[in-house]
Formats: structure tokens, C-alpha cells, sequence
């Protein structure tokens, strides 16, 4: 290796003691890892669920399945981000939906997998003390792999729900991490591997940014990786910040709601000995950047050495690997007067610049029926490039809607402007909270599990924003009775399970009459359509 003494280190809970290894140590384990996949029977190319938290556990094993030129598919592990009932029958579900037949994950989880009666758990859970106890094959990678072929999958949703498998290529995960790598040290004039000495990241290596941003840049171009386990910023959030002013000049990507906790919780008094000069780029993206956050952050920490132009918007997802643009001209966040046709649930009066397309990679807006449109018009916002994706895995009817030609239909709305994309809303009713990526059916079911409907009794979800913490959980529950005090106790019902289950809050629980959410004459729901009533205030509450 050129860096051998470079490396991945994560803190513990405390976030104070490390656990750091060099990606020498790494490649090893790896190595090791894959000869005993072979040997429990792990084929090449077949997809296997990592459900772990943050840990060299999983580095062992996501890494390991690579080498033996499976394909590993990263999922949030039990009790990630919400109940851990949910997290079972969410592996569950994906297990289902992907025809894996082996999950990796703790003997904890296997225990209490079985335990609920999961059928994966009798003999479809790697434990890694089994793992460690297989006998290594002499050959682990019998198979060979052409830069074009899947290398592995990922997860459209990082939370709840039933996701889709996205295939990324050898090709589009090596291109994607380089040329983020060239983007994110475009305005210092080099890529960031010639001026960075490391990244700090709280972000779960379940997600695509965490897993492509925050472990496979750095590992690929010679940076140290400073790993918090997501719990440990949601309670403590001055560890990042802390940790950023100790490692040399560093780069840390965070959605939105990672920098409004850091407002939200910590206070100037807390930073004394904390110097930021040295985070030289703060990338945001994966939700909606909010110029409110941006402007309270640097007023926050721009006394301890942080600089407005430190912030790099970025835009991308899943399908395209990881991003597709970024601020390449380092001037911080900027913004234009939100034009008519900007969906107004985002509560925007100003739209951000995500910056330009990175190396290699088109964006062009589109009308619905796919029809080029010219600068400054609202429109899907369309990619072309290595690091799009080859289709969803075990569902060609969504991938031939999605992906044509080589271009991918992303269902986000936006214009371009002096070649830089803005954001404006989105045509798919999916919700993204906190980074996550949520499916309102799920929301839905568990709202309808409360109050028993079903046919003309239903749940809808759906998004909405509120001022500089972004998106949050609307729901809107029909009922066929009036009774206060038993609406009162549904609702209190439906928070607690949602909650519970999801980790979610709600910003909004409104009941109506059995009928009142709209649909078209087949039955469908219209989300869109109910979300628009709600913001103009025609819906007809109880």
C-alpha cells in the first residue's frame, strides 16, 4: 500500500477511546473473512444482508463478502434507528424481496430472531463467531469480476420500509468515490486527498454516504477515517464537532439535521479549546439543505474558526452511486429567490445551488414525458453517468421505468442555472427525514393497524417542512365516528406505535371522514393531492 499507516479508527460510545486499525489490517481481515464465507457455503454473486451497526465487525464482514466476490448489501442492523421488532421484520422483508439466504449479523440478533420465529434465524444467520470458526477454503475467490459487473447493493432506504436493491458496478463505486474526491477539493484547487489528512463521520456505514463518502473515499485515496457510531452524535453531537478540530485539516459530510443538532445542542460554552479552521469542507446533502441551518451554524461556530465558504452543497442518491453535483467554486451556500413552481410543503422562499455535475456525469432537466427542457424551468431532474446505477435487483418492471438509455429519472424536481443544479421538490411521494429515506405505506400501515382500516378507512403519509429542521411526518387518518374522546385515544395510540416502531415523530395527526382522502377511480391513494389540500388549509378536518 502507499499509506500504510493510514487507517479507519471508531470511538467507542463515549466517543473517547478508539479502536484503529490500518487498512493494511483491514485488507487482511477481509482476505481472511472471505476464504471463511466460502467455506460456509457463500457463492459468488449472491446477495448477502451485513445487518451491524458501525464496527469493525462489519467492516469484516461487508468487505469480506466483496473478496469473495459476493455481493454484500448493507442493512441497518436490530435497534439501529428504531424498535427492534421493526429492524427483524424489515431483514425480513429485504431477505424476501433479494432471495438472500444468509444474513451477517451479532449472536445477539440471532437470538432474539429466533426468539420471534423468524424462519432466516435457524440456519440463515452468520454469526461472527461462526464465521471465525469456519475453516478457510484454500481458494475464496474462484470468481472473476469485469469492472461493469455489480459489485454490490445498495439500499434505497436507510430506515424503514421495503427498499429497493440498487446494483452499483466495480466501475461506478470506484469512479463515483474518485471523482467525489476531485469535487470536494475543487475550490481548493486539488483533489481532497492532496490537502486532507483525514474525515470525520457520525453517518451510519448502512447509508450510502456513509458508505461511499465516509469509508470507501477515504480508504481509496489515502485518509485517515474517524468513525462516531450514530448514537453517540444524536446524544453527544460536540464529539464531532470536537473531533474535527483534532485530526489536521479534514473534510465531514453531514445531512441537513446533523448541523441543526449541533445548533439545536451545543452551546458556544462548550467549545473552549475547539478549533474548526482546520474543516476545510462541509459537505451537505441527502435532504433538503435549509439556508436558516446554514446561516445559524455559522453564526454559532464561526467564532471557533468555522468559515461560511466551508460549506459545500452536494446533490445525489442510491442510484447514482453516491453524488452527482457538487459546489465546485467554494463560496459557501447560495441561493435565488424561490421561482413560481416550487413545491411550497418544502417551505422555501429561497432555493440552494447543489453545484455541477462532478467528472464524467450529465444532468439535464426534464418535462414528464421526458422532453429536454431549457435553463431556469422546473422539471425532473434526470443523470447520466459511470456511477448510475445497472437497475434494481429483482424488479426489471421499476428499473425499465426509471432507467432509459443510460439516463435515470431520479423523481426529483429542480432548474439549472449558469450550469448549477437547484432542488425544488419531488414527484415520488417518498419522505426524507433526517437523511433517511421513509416509504409512506409503512408509516400508513402502522397508523392502520391502530385504528383497523382498510378499504374506504385509511392512513396517508406524507411530508411536509418546518422552518430550518426540515422535513417532517404529516399523517392524516380517516374515521367513521366522532367521538372525541376515542379520536383522542387513536391518536395517542398511533404516535406512541409510530414512535416506538420508527423512531419518528409527528409533526401533524389530523383526523377526517371515512372518504375525505382523495384517490383516483381505480382506488389509489393521492398523497399529492392530499398533501396540497392540507397545505392550503381545504381539508376538511374533524
Amino acid at each position: 500500500m502507499d499509506f500504510p499507516d493510514r487507517g479507519v479508527a471508531i470511538f467507542d460510545g463515549r466517543g473517547r477511546n478508539i479502536d484503529r486499525r490500518s487498512y493494511a489490517d483491514l485488507f487482511q481481515l477481509a482476505t481472511n473473512a472471505a476464504a471463511r464465507f466460502a467455506a460456509l457455503g457463500v457463492e459468488a454473486d449472491e446477495p448477502v444482508l451485513v445487518a451491524q451497526p458501525t464496527s469493525w465487525e462489519w467492516m469484516e464482514s461487508w468487505f469480506g463478502l466483496l473478496m469473495r466476490g459476493a455481493w454484500p448489501v448493507a442493512s441497518s442492523g436490530a435497534g439501529a434507528m428504531a424498535a427492534a421488532e421493526s429492524q427483524f421484520g424489515k431483514v425480513d422483508k429485504v431477505m424476501g424481496s433479494i432471495g438472500a439466504r444468509f444474513v451477517v449479523a451479532s449472536e445477539q440478533f440471532h437470538q432474539q430472531a429466533r426468539n420471534l420465529g423468524y424462519a432466516f434465524a435457524n440456519d440463515g444467520v452468520i454469526t461472527l463467531e461462526r464465521l471465525r470458526a469456519a475453516e478457510p477454503t484454500p481458494a475464496p475467490t474462484d470468481a472473476t469480476s469485469d469492472a461493469g459487473d455489480v459489485a454490490f447493493l445498495q439500499l434505497t432506504s436507510g430506515s424503514t420500509g421495503l427498499p429497493r436493491a440498487v446494483m452499483i458496478s466495480h466501475r461506478g463505486a470506484i469512479h463515483n468515490t474518485f471523482a467525489s474526491c476531485e469535487a470536494i477539493g475543487a475550490p481548493h484547487g486539488e483533489p481532497a486527498h492532496r490537502w486532507a489528512e483525514c474525515m470525520v463521520s457520525w453517518l451510519p456505514i448502512y447509508h450510502d454516504m456513509g458508505l461511499i463518502g465516509c469509508l470507501m473515499l477515504p480508504m481509496l485515496t489515502g485518509l485517515d477515517a474517524w468513525l462516531l457510531r450514530p448514537p453517540t452524535f444524536l446524544a453527544r453531537p460536540k464529539l464531532w464537532l470536537e473531533h474535527l478540530g483534532s485530526h489536521g485539516p479534514c473534510f465531514a459530510p453531514s445531512p441537513n439535521f446533523g448541523y441543526q443538532l449541533c445548533v439545536e445542542r451545543v452551546h458556544p460554552d462548550q467549545m473552549e479549546g475547539i478549533d474548526l479552521s482546520n474543516w476545510k469542507s462541509a459537505n451537505t446533502g441527502a435532504e433538503m439543505i435549509r439556508k436558516e441551518t446554514v446561516d445559524a451554524f455559522v453564526e454559532a461556530f464561526g467564532p471557533f474558526g468555522f468559515r461560511p465558504e466551508t460549506f459545500q452543497p452536494c446533490y445525489g442518491l442510491a442510484e447514482g452511486t453516491l453524488a452527482v453535483t457538487f459546489d465546485l467554486r467554494g463560496q459557501g451556500v447560495r441561493t435565488l429567490p424561490a421561482p413560481s413552481g416550487v413545491d411550497e410543503g418544502f417551505a422555501m422562499t429561497e432555493v440552494v445551488s447543489n453545484g455541477e455535475p462532478i467528472r464524467d456525469t450529465k444532468v439535464e432537466i426534464r418535462a414528464m414525458d421526458g422532453t429536454p427542457l431549457p435553463e431556469e424551468s422546473i422539471g425532473e431532474v434526470c443523470i447520466k453517468g459511470p456511477g448510475v446505477f445497472l437497475g434494481y435487483y429483482n424488479d426489471a418492471e421499476a428499473t425499465a421505468a426509471s432507467l432509459k438509455d443510460g439516463w435515470f429519472a431520479t423523481g426529483d424536481l429542480g432548474f439549472i442555472q449558469d450550469r448549477e443544479l437547484y432542488i425544488t421538490g419531488r414527484t415520488k411521494d417518498l419522505l426524507i427525514v433526517h437523511g433517511q429515506n421513509i416509504m409512506p405505506d409503512e408509516i400508513e400501515r402502522l397508523a392502520d393497524g391502530i385504528t383497523g382500516g382498510g378499504g374506504l378507512m385509511r392512513s396517508a403519509a406524507f411530508s411536509v417542512a418546518r422552518g430550518a429542521e426540515g422535513e417532517e411526518a404529516v399523517v392524516v387518518v380517516e374515521v367513521a365516528h366522532a367521538d372525541p374522546e376515542r379520536v383522542e385515544e387513536i391518536g395517542r395510540d398511533i404516535r406512541i406505535q409510530i414512535g416506538r416502531t420508527m423512531g419518528l415523530p409527528l409533526a401533524d395527526l389530523v383526523f377526517v371522514r371515512r372518504g375525505r382522502i382523495p384517490r383516483t377511480t381505480s382506488g389509489k391513494m393521492q398523497r399529492g393531492e392530499l398533501r396540497r389540500r392540507y397545505l392550503d388549509g381545504t381539508l376538511e378536518r374533524l
